[in-house]
């Protein structure tokens, strides 16, 4: 085989398993898995708009609707339960008196970094039948393929 018949079978290779990872019902289904027991209003349709907030820090739900794919009135819902329980809260923008921003409590905080952990033992317990090593060398090349790869 040549190497760019290589080279094309590889990136297919990966363009195929990034469309399983980029489906909406694994995305889902991951949620589910990491947001259970969490409380009420931390569910597999709020996760994203909390995980969001905590990557992006205040901003506004017009602002974090691309982010989480939904329009404003989908995260300002979802927004809406996590303020009901007192993980987010909403302030005024310095930048525009109309416009509100989404802030994590901190409990909101707490709740994302058990979230986090949650997600990194998921992981590591998908990968633990893997050889030694290769889970490392796994992570920092998804981390160059993120950082020099077609989305970066």
């Amino acid at each position: 085989m040549e190497s760019s018949e290589t080279e094309k079978d590889a990136g297919q290779e990966i363009a195929d398993a990034l469309g399983v990872l980029l489906r909406r019902t694994t995305r889902t289904r991951l949620h589910q898995t990491l947001t259970e027991d969490m409380g009420e209003a931390v569910d597999e349709l709020t996760y994203p708009v909390l995980s969001a907030i905590a990557r992006n820090g205040p901003c506004s739900a017009a602002d974090l609707a691309p982010e989480v794919g939904l329009d404003r009135s989908g995260v300002t819902r979802r927004a809406s339960r996590l303020e009901g329980a007192g993980l987010v809260r909403r302030e005024p923008d310095p930048a525009d008196r109309r416009a509100q921003l989404l802030v994590l409590t901190e409990p909101g905080r707490q709740a994302v970094a058990e979230l986090r952990t949650r997600l990194a033992a998921h992981i590591m317990a998908s990968l633990s039948a893997w050889p030694p090593g290769e889970a490392e060398t796994f992570a920092r090349q998804l981390r160059r393929f993120t950082l020099e790869g077609p989305f970066a």
